[in-house]
């Protein structure tokens, strides 16, 4: 199976999250190589204008696609994309690695989501629910449901 990215924009500051998060990672180990890269959230006044978030937005997308491995095929969490089952994520995991693909990358932006630019670059753009979520709850969330897709493809119990 391919390698996992993750690439989320800002730091994870609440231990709650970051202990779930490493425990699905850990999980995940027994089926792929995973690899975590945070960037820094671009620091913006209080009230921003459209175009200030724009801007930063346009920042983080560059530092983000630094971050992307090459050659990733690069999947974009934002509200614009399409929503999945568990089983359908884990069907998608299994075509891309029957196409041959090394890495998939998944990327969560900020509190003010992703450049557009990024977005429509990214091969898949999944929205994990019309609700809206802590970024940092959906990495663990995120982290979860991959872990979920593996151990379905494995056969697992896990999944019920």
């Amino acid at each position: 199976m391919p390698g996992i990215s993750f690439v989320f924009v800002g730091k994870m500051k609440e231990a709650h999250f970051a202990a779930a998060f490493a425990e699905y990672i850990k999980r995940l180990g027994a089926y792929t190589k995973c690899e975590l890269r945070e960037i820094p959230e671009q620091r913006l006044p209080e009230h921003p204008g459209e175009r200030e978030i724009a801007a930063a937005l346009e920042r983080e997308a560059r530092e983000i696609e630094r971050a992307v491995p090459k050659g990733a095929y690069l999947c974009a969490l934002c509200v614009e994309g399409r929503q999945c089952p568990s089983e359908a994520l884990a069907v998608r995991l299994r075509e891309l690695d029957a196409r041959g693909v090394g890495r998939i990358c998944f990327v969560v932006g900020g509190s003010y989501g992703l450049d557009a630019g990024l977005k429509a670059r990214a091969d898949w753009r999944l929205s994990m629910s019309e609700m809206t979520f802590p970024h940092h709850l959906a990495r663990v969330m995120l982290a979860e449901q991959v872990y979920r897709a593996f151990t379905i493809n494995a056969g697992s119990r896990y999944h019920k």
